[in-house]
């Protein structure tokens, strides 16, 4: 009779694991706070996977050290689909190449799939004297040094960007810090700094009122939030230049291959729905589509290429 209780509690967890998942409410944990972009995104997407399968998706803001730290809870959550991270550029590709984490990301995770790639804009106060990339890129080459740049931050994904395609085009100008996008952006208004290489959808508002004049978006395609505005591989003469933010659904790493196929699949469903596909457009995120099987390679060639780039700009950030 003693073996009675352990046998039901067997037959209990056997019976429990046998449900279909999603058998109850998922925990999407966002590493940054509401209303950042990965918030915007992983919120839109969790509601459309909650009207999928019935059951909630959950968003848990754990804002805080530039996304590592909600990073580090999913990392060490129970790898049993209940708990995903809203994953991203920033805590994913780049900081594991600026200081010491307590996650590995390549390791410590499974991306399921990428739910939007993000084109930023290299924009200019209207009263720049050049007129669009290329007198901008032929300017700058004349005037090592002379101009300057602003980003949200040191390491922070739009100032990799701005030094790759500083690289790339053969231009020097001076890094200049910020705590956060809206001030670098106020500062380039008025002209106090030259440049800057920012968010489509951070700027976008700003193009379409003549606060700024964007020169070209940084993917190899047009973002649909500014048309009319070409890309820097073409308008610059950079033609190799395709950068980008991502954001993505993640699972930690040992989460089972059958619940990684079904949120795969979910997540695809959900991406092709033609009003989820309208409201990320309309808040100047590009929708992607992507399948777990080719994700690893991404991740890799990702961290490696902020990785040269910090290495080359030698950016460092204080501990």
């Amino acid at each position: 009779m003693k073996l009675l209780p352990a046998i039901v509690s067997l037959l209990l967890s056997a019976a429990a694991f046998a449900q279909p998942y999603p058998s109850h409410a998922v925990k999407v944990i966002v590493p940054w706070p509401p209303g950042q972009a990965t918030d915007i995104a992983a919120r839109m997407v969790a509601q459309k996977l909650q009207e999928q399968t019935g059951q909630p998706f959950v968003v848990d803001n754990r804002p805080g050290a530039g996304g590592s730290l909600g990073t580090s809870v999913a990392a060490q959550s129970p790898a049993d689909g209940y708990t995903l991270l809203a994953a991203s550029s920033g805590p994913i590709s780049i900081m594991p190449s600026l200081q010491k984490l307590t996650y590995e990301p390549q390791k410590d995770f499974v991306l399921i799939a990428l739910i939007t790639r993000n084109p930023y804009a290299l924009v200019v106060s209207p009263s720049f004297p050049a007129k669009d990339a290329k007198e901008f890129v032929a300017l700058l080459k004349a005037n090592p040094d002379k101009y300057t740049f602003a980003s949200s931050g040191t390491g922070a994904t739009a100032h990799l960007l701005a030094e790759l395609f500083n690289s790339m085009a053969g231009i020097k100008a001076r890094h200049i810090p910020y705590k956060g996008s809206a001030p670098a952006l106020t500062d380039v208004m008025n002209g106090e700094v030259s440049y800057m290489i920012e968010t489509v959808a951070s700027v976008a508002g700003h193009v379409k009122s003549g606060r700024l004049r964007a020169l070209g978006v940084s993917t190899l395609r047009r973002a649909a939030a500014l048309p009319d505005v070409p890309t820097l591989a073409e308008a610059a003469g950079v033609p190799d230049y395709d950068a980008a933010a991502w954001i993505g659904y993640a699972a930690p790493a040992g989460t089972p291959k059958e619940v990684v196929a079904r949120l795969s699949s979910e997540l695809q469903k959900a991406l092709q729905a033609p009003d989820m596909k309208e409201k990320l457009l309309n808040a100047g995120l590009d929708p992607v589509a992507s399948t777990p099987e080719e994700l690893p390679a991404f991740m890799r060639r990702e961290q490696e290429r902020y990785a040269t780039v910090i290495r080359n700009a030698n950016i460092k950030v204080e501990p």
